[in-house]
């Protein structure tokens, strides 16, 4: 894989992200008719940690005993994953459908997009993730683009109880992708079945107990169905393999493109007109998409000595170990995961906020 490779195929799992879950909402329309919310939101999380758990299974029988070229999860990653759960899985949805009962659908659609500018705040200022002046002008523009897709001039907007609910919810999402960064270099397969089954199964409880209902047996697999493709599901496993490579700030600006996604399903399933502000958002949302993808960093930094596990190729600047007899092979890629430790090392290439370059830096 030639360095060019190294860089597009991150966008592209991002891209992917950004399509699978701009998908949920015109494909839950057009399959389904009416589902009570929190029940749907468990469907669709049970969905995709079921999806994720059959992948899995089938992976191992494929594989036929050859070790998996991407890092289990263990005991000391289920605290992340707890907080992926709590806080992207239950908390959010809860929240959100509670005060979208408060808040008029355009206020609503309006405030949803304060997600990516959260998670790139969280990331720069709390998470101390590098975010230069080229991210923060995509990311006005980007944001600025889903607003005027999302405007109505009949809509009502006021800062009401229910519109303070829908941004704790959007920096409920906004702990959560910046949390799911942790556990990025683990097998995201793993990491999104268990986050799908706890989230499923917590707000599936909390449903229950507030008097919603199941729908009839019928539409049950394709709630699955969509959650295993697009919410919590694929979307959610595209955007870790995304994280990992160019971090969260970025990652969660790709995801915000969503909406353009969303209305170009919307426009192909029931023909609905194409919102009159699209040309202008899209244009904008090209230029944001361009300084994001076409942003070069690079600096004399310095690795600090650390070891960890992660799946990893020998042809990059970063693993030069030598290996023991105990090391499994490399796949048909030339990738495999194993513990392995990286020395100190100060040296000047171009970086994105990778596995291995979580240095800090002056904002």
């Amino acid at each position: 894989m030639n360095f060019r490779q190294q860089n597009l195929i991150p966008l592209l799992y991002a891209t992917l992200s950004a399509v699978f879950f701009g998908s949920c909402a015109p494909v839950t329309k057009y399959f389904v008719s009416d589902i009570e919310p929190l029940m749907l939101a468990a469907l669709f999380y049970l969905g995709s940690g079921l999806g994720m758990l059959t992948l899995i299974i089938g992976c191992r029988i494929f594989r036929r005993g050859k070790p998996p070229s991407d890092s289990p999860v263990t005991i000391h990653d289920l605290p992340y994953l707890a907080g992926m759960s709590v806080f992207g899985g239950i908390l959010a949805p809860v929240v959100l459908m509670y005060s979208m009962k408060e808040t008029q659908a355009a206020t609503g659609s309006l405030l949803l997009n304060f997600e990516p500018v959260a998670t790139g705040l969280f990331a720069a200022f709390i998470f101390q993730e590098a975010v230069g002046k080229r991210i923060w002008g995509a990311m006005g523009l980007i944001t600025m683009s889903c607003l005027l897709l999302s405007y109505d001039p009949s809509g009502i907007f006021g800062l009401s109880l229910g519109a303070a609910g829908v941004l704790l919810a959007c920096i409920f999402w906004a702990l959560d992708n910046n949390i799911s960064r942790r556990v990025s270099g683990k097998d995201p397969f793993s990491c999104i079945m268990i986050k799908g089954l706890s989230a499923g199964l917590c707000t599936g409880f909390i449903a229950i107990l507030i008097g919603e209902h199941l729908p009839s047996y019928v539409e049950v697999p394709m709630f699955l169905l969509i959650g295993f493709f697009s919410y919590g599901g694929l979307a959610s496993v595209f955007f870790l393999l995304a994280l990992r490579s160019i971090g969260t700030a970025r990652t969660g600006l790709f995801l915000a493109l969503s909406p353009f996604f969303g209305v170009l399903f919307s426009f192909l399933l029931f023909h609905e007109p194409i919102h009159q502000a699209f040309p202008l958002a899209f244009l904008i949302m090209i230029l944001g998409v361009y300084l994001l993808v076409s942003e070069k960093h690079a600096h004399i930094h310095t690795h600090v000595p650390l070891v960890h596990d992660h799946r990893h190729a020998h042809n990059d600047l970063h693993h030069d170990h030598v290996h023991g007899s105990h090391v499994p092979p490399v796949s048909s890629t030339g990738e495999h995961s194993h513990l392995h430790a990286h020395k100190e090392i100060t040296h000047d290439h171009p970086h994105k906020p990778d596995l291995h370059h979580q240095h800090e830096h002056k904002i």
